[in-house]
């Protein structure tokens, strides 16, 4: 999809996680599907399906007695999309800084490390 993804709570996020694993899904599977951490409340979890389906983050199939929810970006969509809100937040939009920093601050082992280089070496080649 092309659209621009609208920021999603980490609340939305969770629910999000259930319908990446298995979609189209009705609320009640949504909610027995949640992480019993979470303990919400089911209308707290249709209160967030609202506000993923008003975003236009999630659909709804709306042609059956009861609803059912569908994702409308890919979970690698919206990881990207964080992942980009998140570094041009914190690192002025340089990817390069969060990396060095990373790299810096982490205990990385020697697969670790010989996997990054591999990564690299394979985005070099491709270019």
């Amino acid at each position: 999809m092309t659209n621009k993804i609208p920021t999603i709570s980490e609340s939305e996020w969770e629910v999000l996680k259930v319908l990446w694993q298995k979609a189209p899904r009705t609320a009640n599977e949504i909610i027995s599907s949640l992480p019993a951490e979470t303990s919400w409340k089911p209308k707290t979890v249709r209160t967030l399906l609202d506000r993923l389906t008003n975003k236009e983050v999630i659909g709804v199939h709306k042609d059956q007695r009861v609803y059912t929810f569908y994702p409308l970006f890919s979970q690698n969509e919206c990881q990207r999309a964080k992942t980009e809100s998140f570094v041009k937040r914190f690192y002025d939009g340089t990817l390069k800084s969060m990396l060095v920093q990373f790299i810096q601050d982490e205990d990385l082992s020697e697969d670790d490390i010989k996997e990054l280089r591999s990564i690299l070496d394979n985005r070099e080649n491709k270019e």
